[in-house]
């Protein structure tokens, strides 16, 4: 539940059972606010609960150094809990281990879970998680094709192409990551806003544009749709050095963040990106074209995820969704292993890439 709300912490729930009985439950809110261990026992007690000998199943391993919030393995120890079960482990250097080891100490049985618990724990996390081993945000590819694998109509005219099961699908996924990224190709000619709509309460992702050397497709009063979601929804331009004289402070001035790449190759500036949205905060990006930007994620070796969108239409005609791809490869590309699913009408293709 608070997925999209909470980086750069991770996700994650707590749930308090006495006798297999729900007493208090409770999850990370916010950035900031208090983890999902203090929501939960705050909930219990509020139902007239006492947690004293009871069990706790939390996401991750509670903490067990002072941050924005103090340890929760402390309180923990503090309100006798006789049990806490964890779902993964914490990777960063800073808690990872501290807390189990401390909530043992004072004789509270600690166990992690396996198989598939732990796994659903980890990939809820995982944002957070390969952050802390790469120092770059997770990156998830999301794109929707034709039957006959184009992206739009010839000359790029823009068709929409998802029915609405799956529009409804992807919008929840833009309130569920903390960035939605797309090329300078996709921006000029779709003029789209990149916000979550139809969602109750969404806290609305960041917004990433990868203009490169491009600087046509920002006019200069900045009018586009995703200027007028400011600052509810902000704005970061990824910009190659030497883009144009003032190029970035005339972005910051309509409200954007600028982060500058290069030089070097594509790739480098892709993973040079990366790291600067990390630095900014973010720890998921929904990548949603178009097949230009796309190519050099996966060449770039950038990509944890792929959801592919096949729609039961025939465009004949345009840019194809892989074409950058096998080109700048020189060789077909595999992508073996995807599962396959029906959203609506559309056919969905999803593959893990790299597990965190």
């Amino acid at each position: 539940m608070g997925l999209g709300r909470v980086s750069p912490n991770p996700p994650v729930g707590a749930v308090i059972l006495r006798d297999d009985r729900v007493i208090g439950e409770g999850w990370h809110r916010a950035y900031g606010g208090a983890h999902a261990e203090r929501e939960a026992i705050a909930d219990a007690e509020g139902r007239g609960e006492s947690v004293a000998g009871a069990t706790m199943l939390v996401t991750l391993e509670p903490c067990g150094h002072e941050g924005r919030q103090p340890p929760c393995a402390d309180l923990l120890v503090e309100k006798g809990l006789s049990e806490v079960v964890y779902g993964c482990e914490d990777p960063s250097d800073k808690t990872a281990g501290v807390g189990p080891e401390l909530l043992r100490r004072s004789g509270i049985e600690v166990s992690m879970a396996g198989g598939e618990i732990a796994a659903r724990a980890r990939f809820v996390t995982r944002g957070f998680r390969k952050h802390c081993g790469t120092g770059k945000p997770l990156v998830v590819l999301k794109m929707a094709v034709s039957l006959d694998g184009r992206v739009a109509g010839p000359s790029g005219t823009p068709i929409r192409l998802t029915c609405p099961e799956s529009d409804a699908l992807i919008h929840r996924w833009r309130s569920e990551f903390d960035a939605i990224a797309v090329g300078s190709g996709t921006f000029a000619s779709d003029d789209p806003r990149l916000t979550a709509r139809g969602i109750t309460d969404p806290v609305q992702p960041a917004r990433v544009v990868f203009l490169g050397s491009s600087r046509a497709s920002v006019p200069p009063d900045g009018s586009e749709a995703v200027f007028g979601d400011l600052p509810e929804a902000p704005l970061f331009f990824v910009l190659e050095r030497g883009a144009g004289v003032g190029e970035a402070v005339r972005l910051e001035d309509l409200g954007a963040t600028v982060i500058e790449v290069g030089p070097g190759s594509a790739a480098e500036r892709f993973g040079e990106a990366l790291e600067g949205l990390a630095a900014s905060g973010l720890r998921t990006v929904l990548l949603e074209g178009g097949p230009g930007l796309a190519a050099t994620a996966l060449l770039a070796g950038e990509v944890d995820e792929v959801e592919l969108f096949q729609s039961p239409v025939v465009l004949g005609a345009g840019p194809g969704a892989f074409d950058p791809l096998v080109e700048q490869a020189g060789e077909r590309c595999d992508l073996e292993g995807m599962a396959v699913s029906v959203s609506g009408r559309d056919i969905r293709l999803s593959r893990v890439l790299r597990e965190w």
